[in-house]
């Protein structure tokens, strides 16, 4: 067994690989870049080596970087984790040259499997069904356009040395196969260094449907299931699940056999992922296969209780797998959300700053059963960089079945706290109460198709309204009181706290009074049910945990001028809790407009403008793309909302915007 393993890689998954390094008692080597000197990964490392400056092309994928770390403190093995260096051929031959071991498959697996269109034709020649395409490279836009329309639209763009959702786009016509050509062209060069681009048919109402495969040295391959990837936003994965809701056992051992028998095509070892594209038939065609360690991986080892980075280092020290087919029983189900640092009600737009507050909820076994399970790389305090991918966290949650896991997401997404930085976590919030979602039907499509006009929030229904009003009266209550407490008068003299008030919300208005209980409250509602409440919050906590009418709920609470911000299941509201007669002057508010900024373009996220496609003076249509914007390795084009003539520009290529600043005006 190896004595001393470095990570070439940073943020969760490098603190992944550590603690299984740990469990295995081998030492654990951290390397980190300027942004990173203070990151979680280098504080939990058992040593730690500076490569350079924070872009990743001047330090995690620097191979002579990670070469000399390794010199530096005598490591016999290397973990790449995923992205970077973990599918780079070249890598792993430069460390086989040292002497140093890959802990991944082999280099000729990597160059067979890393290149899309390489990994096709194997594919087809081993007999796994592959989807229809053009898998030469193309020159340019032009001949991407020609050769998109004799396939027939739509089409999928690809980056051949892609991956994560880089470099990939859908194109319904010649213009977007143009546009979307260069993008993606523009992406893998950022991202990989290889701008080689393929194109293919793309199915429509598609299943993302996966298999992880686990092979040794000596010639045995195995496969453990699939996980079920369908929840995407622009071809990045957001909620994973595993076993598949669409899948039966017939269909899942021919997926299962086909993604082994691809493996030994090309003499595969260590784990990998063989990805397919699933439609309503359950006819499944060959994505592509990923030589690494997946994102999603935790699923898989929650319903297996196989460690995948233990098998990955073992497998890496020449041992032979402990399992066999027979061996592999699927238990239960698990679901995965990905936190991102991004702005859901600007279109996912990347978000940088300092996290002011992180806390996750408690991770291990509940006492319904359930698992809680959280993967990061962040804590309370650090910094979220512009540099890197934009994920914090991977939560994931374990049940019997598919609706309890989904359940104790729902719940856990609930105690999750994270505040200075914008996050999706009301998205994946509002995805977990879906009821689409909740019945399985699931394509790759399924964000566009429910929130195709982006996502605003999740409006409360009467039900939930109620349940809101009733909280924040509760915590209205409790706020009175202490304030009566503290007021210094003696018990004869002290102002007496009202019962009755009025709760607004969203759009709806109750008449309710506060009844206190000795474990909580009972809320009664005018003309409606009474609540129950139990609750252990007090005046200046921001989180709050209830029980209202027996059903748990975790809303977490700001204070906003008279009012309270209470967001719960992707819901944001302000809630005002106020006398019947403070209630109707209410009423009588004028309401502050925002400002007029219709006739400017403003940067929508933190990133760098890399282009302006308009100068002054020039007469512009809606929809004609007007700037392009780089942050987190991707690219955002911004288009013009409506016909009008560019005024000045107030913005220089190559500088570092933040949200909202000015980019150019319109007259």
């Amino acid at each position: 067994m190896f004595k001393k393993i470095l990570i070439a890689n940073r943020g969760e998954i490098a603190c992944r690989v550590i603690k299984t390094a740990r469990k295995l008692g081998i030492t654990a080597v951290a390397v980190y870049s300027d942004a990173d000197r203070e990151a979680l990964h280098v504080k939990m490392a058992d040593e730690a080596v500076h490569i350079g400056p924070p872009p990743s092309n001047q330090s995690y994928i620097v191979m002579d970087k990670i070469l000399d770390a390794i010199r530096q403190t005598g490591a016999d093995a290397v973990h790449p984790g995923y992205g970077f260096l973990s599918e780079n051929a070249n890598f792993a031959e430069a460390l086989k040259a040292e002497g140093v071991a890959f802990i991944g498959p082999p280099p000729v697996a990597i160059k067979a499997m890393g290149d899309k269109i390489t990994s096709k034709k194997i594919a087809a020649s081993a007999g796994v069904s592959t989807v229809p395409g053009h898998m030469e490279l193309i020159e340019d836009a032009d001949e991407a356009a020609r050769i998109a329309a004799s396939i027939g639209y739509p089409v999928m763009i690809k980056a051949s040395a892609g991956g994560g959702g880089k470099g990939m786009r859908i194109a319904w016509n010649d213009a977007e196969a143009r546009e979307g050509f260069q993008s993606s062209r523009n992406e893998a060069k950022s991202s990989f260094g290889d701008d080689r681009i393929f194109i293919e048919k793309f199915v429509t109402q598609p299943r993302h449907i996966e298999i992880q495969v686990l092979g040794d040295q000596h010639g045995n391959v195995v496969y453990l299931g699939e996980r079920e990837c369908s929840i995407q936003r622009r071809n990045q994965k957001v909620i994973e699940e595993a076993p598949s809701p669409f899948l039966d056992a017939a269909t899942r051992q021919a997926m299962g056999e086909q993604a082994v028998a691809l493996s030994k095509a090309v003499g595969y070892f260590s784990v990998g992922t063989v990805e397919f594209i699933v439609d309503q038939d359950k006819r499944f065609y060959f994505l592509e296969m990923n030589t690494r360690l997946q994102v999603e991986h935790p699923v898989t080892e929650l319903i297996t209780g196989i460690d995948l980075v233990e098998e990955m280092i073992r497998v890496a020290a020449g041992e032979e797998l402990r399992l066999s087919q027979g061996d592999v029983k699927l238990n239960g189900w698990a679901v995965e959300s990905r936190l991102y640092a991004e702005d859901p009600y600007r279109s996912f737009l990347p978000s940088i700053g300092r996290l002011t507050r992180y806390r996750p909820p408690v991770e291990g076994m509940r006492d319904d059963g359930t698992v809680v399970r959280n993967d990061t790389g962040v804590f309370e305090g650090g910094e979220i960089s512009m540099y890197y991918d934009p994920m914090i966290a991977k939560l994931c949650t374990w049940a019997p079945d598919r609706l309890s896991a989904i359940d104790a997401m729902a719940h856990a997404l609930d105690d999750f706290e994270v505040e200075g930085i914008c996050h999706n976590l009301p998205f994946l919030s509002a995805v977990m109460d879906h009821p689409r979602f909740r019945e399985g039907r699931l394509t790759t499509a399924f964000i566009a198709e429910e929130f195709p006009a982006g996502f605003a929030g999740v409006a409360p229904n009467e039900a939930d309204a109620r349940k809101l009003a009733a909280a924040a009266a509760f915590m209205r209550l409790r706020s009175e009181q202490r304030a009566v407490l503290i007021s210094g008068t003696m018990d004869d003299h002290r102002r007496k706290v009202e019962a009755n008030w009025v709760a607004t919300l969203a759009s709806f208005r109750f008449r309710l009074t506060v009844g206190e209980q000795a474990v909580g409250a009972i809320v009664d509602f005018e003309g409606g049910p009474s609540v129950g409440i139990v609750s252990d919050w007090l005046p200046g906590h921001v989180h709050a945990r209830f029980i209202i009418d027996g059903e748990a709920a975790g809303i977490k609470v700001e204070t906003i001028g008279a009012g309270m911000r209470l967001r719960w299941r992707g819901m944001d509201v302000v809630a005002h809790v106020r006398a019947p007669r403070v209630a109707e002057l209410a009423l009588l508010m004028s309401v502050k407009l925002p400002p007029d900024t219709s006739r400017m373009l403003l940067c929508p996220m933190p990133g760098m403008l890399t282009s302006i496609a308009v100068k002054v003076g020039d007469q512009v249509e809606a929809g004609q793309a007007l700037a392009t914007v780089e942050a987190m390795k991707m690219e955002t084009v911004l288009r013009a909302e409506r016909k009008g003539i560019v005024r000045r520009i107030g913005a220089k290529t190559g500088v570092n915007l933040g949200v909202d600043e000015l980019i150019l005006e319109f007259e």
